[in-house]
């Protein structure tokens, strides 16, 4: 099969395309025939091993996993003698982070790792931009308990967890306020946000309103620029370690102390998640952004396009029969 393979960390020319073994599957396994999947910042700092600290978990010397992508969307061709959930045939797309695999025609995962069904009319390039941003966004919003009533604000709110985050909150009834940039205030607003802040004219740290949870989906606030936007009790949550490594640190002894607190949620992801994302797919509550999609072969440019941190919403990769 053909795969985008990696052997060494490094810039985005580290990926080749090359020709490697389809995976076996064992009893309890899956093969899906991959027709898309995509290239967010998961996989990029992974390639990269960037922040340093994250070869103890991809490799020291050389990455473990050689093809990355974790969310995918296909066909599956083959199932295990125990596999009782999925046939083949069956349209599924699913998210894979840890064993990765996703950039390759062909990928193999646990009957009751994180896959599910595709809905009836969402193509495989809707499909599978569906999990990574949004599983953040999902743990987030869990974690602070948002519910019917609540006012959040969504900073980067046009990336890929910002934009789920904005679907997903107003699937609950709480009131957005969504922050991005000029040029996708209307697509934002398009998303569901109650209310728009341009952050290119307005310094919404500013804001005079209040509100239970601050999301920062692109971590490039702080608690304590963040701080006095809460409400009494208010929690403030980043996709981010941010300034010194300080969100994890917060959210250890925030539970020691009353009032405003950071929140760092360690995203769960399982069928339970799917199948929760499936259904808000399905009802209209959630539509991922997709920014473009390139071919496979095309990968290296679009890891430089995801590298420069101006998409927006998801980037696709199309295997060669998404169609």
């Amino acid at each position: 099969m053909k795969a985008a393979v990696q052997t060494r960390y490094g810039p985005p020319e580290v990926v080749r395309i090359r020709e490697v073994e389809k995976p076996t599957i064992t009893d309890n396994e899956v093969l899906v025939n991959v027709h898309a999947t995509t290239v967010n910042r998961t996989d990029c700092a992974c390639r990269a091993a960037r922040p340093f600290f994250m070869r103890f978990f991809t490799g020291l010397a050389r990455p473990r996993a050689t093809i990355l992508g974790n969310e995918f969307a296909g066909v599956v061709e083959a199932v295990g003698s125990r596999v009782t959930s999925f046939k083949a045939g069956d349209r599924v797309f699913g998210y894979n982070e840890g064993p990765f695999g996703a950039h390759a025609e062909y990928l193999s995962i646990p009957q009751d790792g994180s896959l599910a069904t595709i809905p009836a009319k969402v193509t495989y390039e809707q499909a599978a931009p569906s999990a990574e941003g949004s599983h953040y966004a999902l743990a987030q919003i869990r974690a602070a308990e948002i519910r019917n009533g609540h006012d959040v604000l969504v900073y980067g709110a046009s990336g890929g967890i910002g934009s789920a985050a904005v679907q997903l909150v107003k699937s609950l009834g709480a009131t957005v306020t969504a922050v991005c940039d000029t040029d996708n205030v209307a697509l934002v607003r398009g998303l569901g946000a109650d209310k728009v802040v341009d952050y290119t004219a307005v310094d919404f740290t500013k804001d005079e309103q209040k509100y239970d949870v601050v999301l920062d989906s692109v971590g490039k606030s702080s608690f304590g620029q963040c701080r006095r936007l809460l409400k009494p009790g208010g929690r403030y949550l980043s996709s981010e370690l941010g300034p010194l490594a300080q969100n994890p640190l917060l959210a250890l002894i925030g539970p020691l102390y009353k009032g405003k607190k950071v929140m760092f949620p360690i995203p769960k992801h399982d069928q339970e998640m799917m199948g929760h994302l499936r259904d808000l797919i399905e009802s209209g509550q959630f539509r991922p952004v997709i920014d473009r999609a390139y071919g496979l072969d095309q990968i290296v440019e679009a890891y430089r396009y995801v590298e420069r941190g101006q998409k927006i919403g998801n980037v696709v990769i199309r295997l060669g029969h998404s169609r």
